[in-house]
């Protein structure tokens, strides 16, 4: 009987979560409340941040902390090409220009030693991206970024674990943004988490993340007495509900435990490619720590004797899911059709486009499937 096929990103979900989604149903509160409240602390807490706000993904996180930093018409942010649409999109939503940065081949993440050469007059923010969970150089963007008076916003979709030094991803900049999807270290199904230094800033984002109202429904209809409303801001629906909260607690509490397994197969996977014609993700920078949310090999075709994508068709029929993590975004038809991008704009991203795969790593893995990953991995070169 053939083995179960290992889906790419499969999250671990225990009964701890159920429990805490059963209770949230039973309440009869499902929309946002306490728990999404208790949520927001216990996120604060875990950063470091002084004020963490509870959105329904990364996406409206970044769009959000564009709008509170007063980026809009007119403006330009600089990001990195080697990323998911989503942060480059927001940008426009907010009327700006994304400027990318390429990057760097063996990190993937934004080289912060092209990032002045991009700043204009009319930048306002650069928005940096920890790709695959390895903190970027945040030090160096936020030494660019004070040169110029601009506003840092990180995108730490796949970093919630992410440390430079003692500093905890999250804490470190003005603007953080979270993702909390199906496939993330910390899944609430879809969600996501801004963390700002600034109390003003904190306070605009839950507004704009409600409608722009003043009260919301946990103020208006809870335990706390009647209260009459008013939208004070054109705001959005980008709010987190109880649902989502109560599994993202048990999943928060649990964070450091799930690390410690995807490192444990991270580890299992470099000592098994040693040798192959592969390329493996480079170790973390000294005195950082790796969130473990993307484990990308490149695949040239030269050196493996396979493309990229003819080696995933082969995992596929081995029963490993993979991912790619990703075309670059001025590669996608969008941003060539309308800012005239070539590949060899970012040559780097468009390189690493060409050869990412991402393989099979959550906590969620047994020691079987490890294996697995493995064999279909030897058995697909050439």
């Amino acid at each position: 009987m053939a083995e179960p096929f290992i889906v790419f990103g499969a999250p671990l979900i225990g009964e701890e979560e159920i429990a805490e989604v059963v209770a949230t149903l039973r309440s009869g509160w499902i929309g946002t409340g306490p728990r999404a409240l208790a949520f927001e602390e216990a996120f604060r807490d875990y950063t470091g941040a002084a004020h963490a706000v509870a959105v329904n993904s990364c996406t409206a996180g970044m769009h959000l902390a564009l709008i509170v930093a007063g980026v809009g018409a007119g403006d330009e942010v600089i990001t990195t090409p080697m990323t998911f649409c989503a942060t480059a999109n927001v940008i426009l939503h907010v009327g700006a220009v994304p400027v990318f940065v390429d990057v760097d081949k063996a990190t993937l993440n934004i080289d912060p030693n092209r990032i002045e050469a991009a700043v204009t007059p009319r930048t306002r923010a650069i928005l940096p991206v920890h790709m695959a969970g390895r903190p970027c150089d945040i030090d160096a963007v936020r030494a660019v970024a004070a040169r110029h008076a601009l506003t840092v916003i990180e995108d730490a979709a796949h970093c919630v674990e992410g440390r430079v030094g003692e500093r905890r991803i999250g804490s470190i900049s003005e603007l953080t943004c979270f993702s909390f999807y199906a496939t993330k270290n910390l899944t609430t199904a879809e969600g996501g988490m801004v963390t700002t230094s600034r109390a003003d800033w904190a306070e605009a984002l839950r507004r704009y993340r409600l409608h722009g109202l003043d009260q919301d429904a946990w103020k208006r209809y809870g335990p706390g007495g009647v209260r009459h409303y008013e939208a004070v801001v054109p705001g959005f629906k980008y709010n987190l509900s109880d649902l989502q909260a109560a599994m993202g607690l048990p999943q928060l509490r649990r964070l450091e435990q799930n690390l410690k397994r995807r490192e444990e197969v991270w580890a299992i996977y470099d000592a098994a490619f040693v040798g192959l014609a592969l390329t493996v993700p480079a170790a973390p920078a000294a005195g950082t720590r790796h969130a473990r949310h993307l484990y990308t090999l490149l695949v040239d075709e030269a050196r493996a004797g396979v493309t990229r994508d003819t080696f995933r068709e082969r995992l596929n029929a081995m029963g490993v899911g993979t991912g790619v993590h990703f075309i670059a975004v001025h590669l996608h038809a969008y941003y060539r059709e309308r800012f005239g991008f070539k590949p060899e704009d970012f040559p780097n991203a468009a390189w690493i486009s060409e050869r990412t795969v991402s393989l099979p790593l959550s906590a969620k893995l047994t020691d079987r499937e490890v294996e697995r990953v493995v064999e279909a991995v030897k058995g697909s070169l050439g």
